[in-house]
């Protein structure tokens, strides 16, 4: 298997023919992928004078030494071997993360030529990882997000793992016990509870309310709504299926690359391929026009915050 993108900077490194252990070697088919892509825009003015450069909050030590993205990385290996955990990264930011992955495998690095959204780099990660291992089970983490009890958040992810593979047509997303009506998050309403032993706790998804008033959250909150993690976990398949019946031609577009591109001319096709295709949301285009294809897993314990402002990153690291 070649490696998926290689930036001109990595070329001494020894290619690999991919993960030293095979996919689904000692019954393993769980797959990470860290989404460390993004440009970080709304958080740069704190993290330009943290640093002195335009670099994405992802690649800043916001406390201590370690960047947002090492501490993911940390997280995840605590749930996913790190041979099969893959970071999404652009390669604008190489002068950002080109240290912070000197070590990791050529082939588990995915360097988008641009930042063109969630969706289009989903669609890049899971055409991919069909191609690895079809039979695969896959997780998708923001790289910029606080967990404050590691060992509550990976427990809720081993069982969203076990809950993937019952209903291998679900996506499941990690929703958060809400702590206040907050505006600017995404909520997921919880509809129908899942039968069977957790279905106190999983739920089918009835509808997305994105970044609502602060009266319409305390209403959510009221009603049991939960905090949007972006935190997912299904089967290749099931992420490859609502990807097509939600933008058929992104899934195309790629499909068709990777049916016809040769073994070492991937840099190159991802360059045309990208030149072409118009930014796209996942959570806009696809997980809130398809929530019959979604379950919804209530989280509680992680003390979770998305780092997407100022004051958010204050009040987590300098109270």
């Amino acid at each position: 298997m070649s490696s998926i993108a290689d930036l001109p900077s990595f070329s001494a490194k020894k290619k690999t023919a991919g993960p030293s252990t095979p996919p689904g070697s000692q019954g393993s088919h769980r797959w990470g992928v860290i989404l460390a892509g993004g440009d970080g825009q709304r958080l740069l003015p704190l993290t330009r004078t943290l640093t002195g450069d335009d670099r994405p909050k992802q690649f800043c030590a916001l406390t201590g030494s370690k960047t947002l993205l090492q501490r993911t990385r940390h997280r995840v290996s605590r749930a996913i071997p790190e041979m099969q955990t893959l970071l999404m990264l652009t390669r604008k930011h190489e002068n950002y993360f080109a240290d912070e992955v000197q070590e990791v495998e050529p082939s588990c690095l995915l360097i988008q030529p641009h930042n063109l959204g969630t969706a289009t780099a989903i669609a890049y990660c899971v055409t991919r990882l069909r191609q690895m291992d079809p039979h695969g089970v896959v997780a998708f983490f923001p790289s910029d997000h606080h967990f404050a009890n590691d060992q509550v958040f990976i427990g809720h992810i081993d069982s969203a793992f076990a809950q993937a593979r019952l209903q291998p047509e679900r996506v499941i997303l990690l929703g958060i016990e809400p702590e206040a009506p907050e505006e600017d998050y995404g909520w997921i309403e919880p509809g129908t509870p899942l039968v069977g032993e957790s279905a106190n706790h999983i739920f089918e998804v009835a509808r997305f309310w994105e970044k609502p008033t602060r009266a319409v959250a305390s209403d959510l909150m009221v009603r049991g709504c939960l905090w949007n993690s972006f935190v997912m976990v299904g089967a290749v398949g099931a992420f490859i299926g609502i990807i097509q019946r939600t933008l058929p031609n992104l899934l195309a577009c790629f499909e068709s690359m990777w049916a016809t591109t040769s073994p070492g001319m991937e840099d190159r096709a991802l360059d045309g391929l990208y030149l072409g295709l118009p930014r796209a949301n996942f959570s806009d285009e696809v997980l809130s026009a398809r929530p019959s294809s979604l379950a919804v897993m209530r989280a509680r314990g992680l003390g979770w915050t998305d780092l997407g402002d100022p004051e958010r990153v204050f009040s987590t690291f300098l109270r």
